[in-house]
C-alpha cells in the first residue's frame, strides 16, 4: 500500500510507515494512491464480519502484512459486533457501541493497537491525543499493558461525564492522563504543538490516535461491509447514510468503502450548531465559527480534520460531489429526535439522535436510511435522563469504573507546562 500526505505529494509512505508516522510533514494526513474496486461484493457481504473484514482490509493494505499477521489483528481487535437494529419502517441504525468502551472508536483503537504492537519491533513509542471521551477511553483500554507502548490522554477538565472519565482515567500503569484546564478546542492546539515541536515529536518517538491515523481508518471502513450485509438486499442499493458530526473520519471510511464498491446510494453529514460543512456544501466557503459548546460535543466539530481525506475522494474520482450532503441539527431538535426515538421503542444518545434527525427528514421515495449509533447511550446517562425523564441503567464496563478514583494529573492550558511533564515523566 502506498499513501501520499495530501499536503506534500513527494511525502510518500508504506501502510507501515503511515501508521508509525502517525501524520506527515506540515502535519499533512496521509491518503492512498489507489483505492481497489471489488468485483466480489455479494460474495463478501454473506461473510462473517471478522473474515469479510480481513478480506476488505487485505484488498486495500496489500501485503504488507502477512496472513496470519492480519488475521491474528482483526480477531483480536473485532472480538464484537455491530448489529443494525430497525427503529422504523425505512429507518435503521447501526450500533458501534458493543465494544470495552461502548463507543465506536474500539474497532479503529484496538486495531491500530494490535497493528502497532507488531510493526513497533519493540521500539518505544508515545500516543499522545486529545479526547472529549470517546477517543480517550477506546485508546486507553486498547493500548493498556502494550510493552514499550505509553499513551498520554489529554481531557477539559470538568467537561466531559465523570462516566466517561473514568473509563480512561482509573487504568494508569502505560495509560497517562492530564485534565487540562481549558476547553476540547485548547487540548487539540497543545496535541498539535507537541508534534510540531521536535523534542517531543523525535524525543518521545510521538505518534497519533486519532482519526487521523490510517489504521483507525481503515478500521471503520470495514463496519459499513457489516451494516450493509445486515440490510434487506432488495433494499441494499437505495441506502442513505447519515453521519453525525466530529472529525468525519467515519464519513470519511463510508465513502471509502463506496469508492470499492459497496452500494452507498448517498451520505448525510449530520452537526450540531457547528455547522461548517453544512455551510460549505451549501456555499462551496469553508469558513469555521468558534466552537460552540453542545450536549453532542465532539472533537474537531467546527474544523473536521478529516476533512482534506473526504475533498481527494471527491477531487480524484472515487465519489461525486453529489452523493454527499450536509445537515445541521440545533439543541431543540436534537432533544425532539430522542424523544421520537424513544417513542418509537429506542433510546439513544445526542450524537446519534442528530443522525436520525437529518436521514429521516431527507429520504426521498423507496431509500431506506441508516444512521450512525457512535456510543452507547449510558455514556451519556445524564443528559439522556434529562430530555426522556426516565432512568438509564449503566452497562458492566461503566458501573465497573464508577466507584473508581481518577489518576489524571491537573495542568494549565500552557504548552511550557505540557512539555515539561511529558519529559519528566517518559524522558529515560
Amino acid at each position: 500500500m502506498e499513501l501520499v500526505n495530501l499536503k506534500d505529494a513527494q511525502d510518500t509512505a508504506s501502510f507501515s510507515e503511515a501508521v508509525k508516522r502517525g501524520l506527515g510533514k506540515q502535519q499533512g494526513l496521509y491518503f492512498p494512491t489507489h483505492i481497489p474496486k471489488l468485483e466480489n461484493i455479494d460474495e463478501l457481504l454473506e461473510m462473517p464480519f471478522a473474515e469479510r473484514s480481513i478480506a476488505v482490509l487485505r484488498a486495500i493494505i496489500g501485503d504488507e502484512l502477512n496472513n496470519g499477521e492480519l488475521e491474528e489483528i482483526v480477531n483480536t481487535a473485532f472480538a464484537f459486533g455491530a448489529p443494525v437494529e430497525q427503529v422504523s419502517d425505512n429507518i435503521y441504525t447501526l450500533e458501534l457501541f458493543h465494544g470495552p468502551t461502548l463507543a465506536f472508536k474500539d474497532f479503529g483503537g484496538r486495531f491500530m493497537a494490535q497493528t502497532l504492537s507488531r510493526i513497533s519491533e519493540g521500539k518505544p513509542v508515545t500516543i499522545l491525543t486529545a479526547t472529549s471521551g470517546d477517543t480517550g477511553a477506546a485508546v486507553a483500554h486498547a493500548f493498556h499493558g502494550i510493552d514499550n507502548i505509553n499513551v498520554v490522554i489529554l481531557f477539559p477538565k470538568g467537561k466531559i461525564s465523570a462516566l466517561q472519565e473514568k473509563l480512561f482515567t482509573t487504568l494508569g500503569g502505560n495509560i497517562h492522563t492530564v485534565a487540562v484546564e481549558s476547553d476540547f478546542d485548547e487540548c487539540q492546539s497543545l496535541v498539535k504543538a507537541s508534534f510540531d515541536d521536535p523534542d517531543i515529536r523525535e524525543g518521545l518517538h510521538l505518534n497519533s490516535a486519532n482519526s487521523i491515523n490510517i489504521s483507525r481508518l481503515l478500521a471503520q471502513v470495514c463496519y459499513y461491509f457489516e451494516a450493509v450485509s445486515q440490510l434487506p438486499k432488495e433494499k441494499r442499493d437505495q441506502l442513505v447514510i447519515s453521519v453525525p458530526s466530529g472529525n468525519f473520519g467515519n464519513l470519511t471510511a463510508g465513502m471509502i468503502a463506496k469508492s470499492m464498491g459497496l452500494p452507498i446510494k448517498r451520505f448525510i453529514a449530520a452537526t450540531n450548531a457547528n455547522d461548517t460543512v453544512p455551510r460549505y456544501l451549501k456555499t462551496g466557503e469553508w469558513a469555521p465559527k468558534k466552537t460552540v459548546a453542545t450536549m453532542s460535543n465532539a472533537m474537531d466539530v467546527s474544523q473536521p480534520n478529516n476533512w482534506p481525506r473526504i475533498e481527494a475522494l471527491i477531487e480524484q474520482g472515487y465519489v461525486d460531489k453529489s452523493c454527499l450532503k450536509g445537515e445541521m441539527v440545533d439543541e431543540e431538535y436534537t432533544q425532539l429526535a430522542m424523544r421520537q426515538l424513544a417513542q418509537l421503542g429506542y433510546t439513544s444518545e445526542p450524537h446519534a439522535a442528530i443522525a436520525y434527525r437529518a436521514v429521516s427528514h431527507d429520504l426521498e421515495d423507496g431509500e431506506i436510511g441508516l444512521f450512525l449509533g457512535t456510543a452507547h447511550p449510558a455514556k451519556f446517562r445524564e443528559t439522556v435522563e434529562n430530555v426522556l425523564g426516565t432512568p438509564i441503567s449503566l452497562p458492566k464496563p461503566l458501573a465497573d469504573v464508577a466507584g473508581e478514583d481518577s489518576l489524571a494529573v491537573d495542568l494549565p492550558a500552557s504548552y511550557d507546562a505540557l512539555k515539561q511533564h511529558m519529559l519528566d515523566l517518559l524522558k529515560a
